[in-house]
């Protein structure tokens, strides 16, 4: 690598580990914020979708205003927002006041992220993405692994508002260093496509509205159905819009090629299993097992570190085998995984009994993420690698709220908090639901053609 794109790769991963740290660094201290706030199960779902919510509305406009505006400036303005509405989350003195400052947080973590990839993906030719985002996503691993750990032994040694509190300072000395190392970049469209960027915000905000609000009020409710066609009406505007726009923000073409459609498809449902799986599994360590919030950091250890160590492994050899072995592969492991806990969970057993199950589990996401990040970006041409990138990142956080909303509707329907047997019973429905959404993904990946990540500079759209 040169000089320049070492400084890109450390400063994307940098800020992207930040706002990774800041979805599962909540997940070990949501028991101790319900006793504290004296937050519903409702609530706490709020805590974590009120983020996701933001964040998935805000992802494709955050890229399309960064190929308008500057990709960099866009970058620097997310992190200083991330970091205001961090201090915010610290600050909030009711869960009311937490759920807002989370999705104010969300907005900045759209802006990070997405720009975060499209700065990696537009620096590294095709040949060498796959390695550099293995890289991206260890760091991110970092973050994974980290999280639950950091968020439990600062819940319980400290206080859970000191969990936000460790973004400021990472987020002071990220910014000037974006701004003197990273160089300026945009995408070709000049004009910023207003009409497209209201019917995509206003039609993903209906559907994770729904999505969220369907085990609280109803599935069958007026409220929810009333989003949910309202969503779906909104996004068939804006494909049809994106159709006859002279600079569309999304392209409808880019889902002529397997390799892109195939691609978002299985990250959405990859990411929508492990965030039901991360959701509800420290609290079974804590709720049915009887472990501290820093004991159940630790012990989601064997899960969550192996994406440290297996991402750039993969990301380097998707670069040499292809996508599709890993998007099968990977899936098909996280769905064994997860299967394997909905079997043998309960109140009586043993912490032994799950450190295999969250090894294979761990293994499978870590293949599952480079793979499907390279076969999005890989293609389109280089210049629409922002929108590429928004897209796939919306894709993730659709998924993640789409299977917390699921894993809930399932335990829900089976257990509760009122004793570590109901608590089990619960869980066992909703790693249920994580195992299915895995196999959706490992489905979605044999869509893929045989071998896509060499490609020429402008790649040539596949028929579907």
């Amino acid at each position: 690598m040169t000089a320049q794109q070492k400084w890109i790769l450390v400063l994307a991963a940098l800020a992207a580990f930040m706002t990774s740290l800041d979805t599962l660094v909540v997940t070990t201290a949501l028991s101790t914020i319900r006793r504290d706030l004296g937050a519903s199960v409702a609530q706490l779902e709020w805590t974590v979708n009120a983020y996701n919510l933001s964040f998935a509305v805000l992802l494709m406009t955050a890229a399309a205003l960064g190929d308008r505006f500057g990709r960099r400036r866009l970058f620097a303005a997310g992190i200083g927002l991330f970091v205001l509405a961090s201090a915010a989350c610290g600050l909030a003195p009711s869960v009311g006041a937490l759920i807002v400052a989370r999705a104010v947080q969300g907005a900045g973590a759209a802006m990070v992220t997405t720009l975060a990839l499209a700065l990696v993906g537009a620096a590294f030719a095709p040949e060498r993405r796959g390695a550099a985002l293995g890289i991206f996503f260890a760091v991110n691993g970092l973050a994974v692994a980290g999280g639950p750990l950091i968020g439990g032994a600062v819940t319980q040694g400290i206080a859970w508002q000191w969990i936000f509190w460790l973004n400021v300072p990472i987020g002071l000395v990220l910014i000037p260093l974006v701004v003197a190392r990273i160089p300026e970049s945009r995408g070709p469209d000049s004009r910023v496509d207003l009409p497209g960027l209201a019917l995509v915000s206003g039609g993903v905000l209906g559907v994770v509205w729904a999505l969220v609000r369907g085990n609280a009020t109803g599935w069958a409710s007026a409220e929810v159905l009333g989003a949910l066609l309202g969503g779906a009406a909104l996004l068939t505007a804006f494909v049809v819009w994106e159709l006859r726009a002279q600079a569309p923000m999304l392209p409808m073409r880019f889902f002529g090629s397997r390799a892109f459609a195939a691609g978002n498809t299985a990250i959405f449902c990859a990411v929508g299993a492990l965030f039901c799986a991360v959701f509800f599994m420290s609290q079974f360590l804590q709720a049915a097992l009887g472990y501290g919030p820093l004991g159940a950091g630790l012990r989601l250890l064997p899960w969550t570190a192996t994406l440290f160590f297996v991402a750039p492994v993969a990301g380097t050899l998707v670069d040499r085998f292809g996508e599709r072995p890993f998007l099968v592969l990977g899936p098909l492991l996280q769905a064994a995984g997860l299967g394997w806990i909905a079997l043998i969970a309960g109140a009586d057993m043993s912490y032994a009994e799950l450190i295999a199950p969250l090894m294979v589990a761990g293994v499978g996401i870590s293949m599952t993420f480079p793979a499907a990040q390279n076969s999005v970006v890989g293609a389109v041409p280089s210049e629409a690698i922002g929108k590429a990138a928004g897209a796939n990142s919306t894709m993730r956080e659709l998924g993640g709220v789409m299977g917390i909303a699921l894993g809930v509707a399932a335990f829900s329907g089976t257990g509760g908090y009122g004793s570590p047997a109901a608590f089990s019973d619960g869980f066992v429905a909703a790693m249920g639901v994580a195992c299915c959404l895995s196999l959706l993904a490992a489905g979605a990946g044999a869509v893929l053609p045989a071998r896509t990540s060499v490609r020429a500079s402008t790649p040539i759209v596949e028929s579907a």
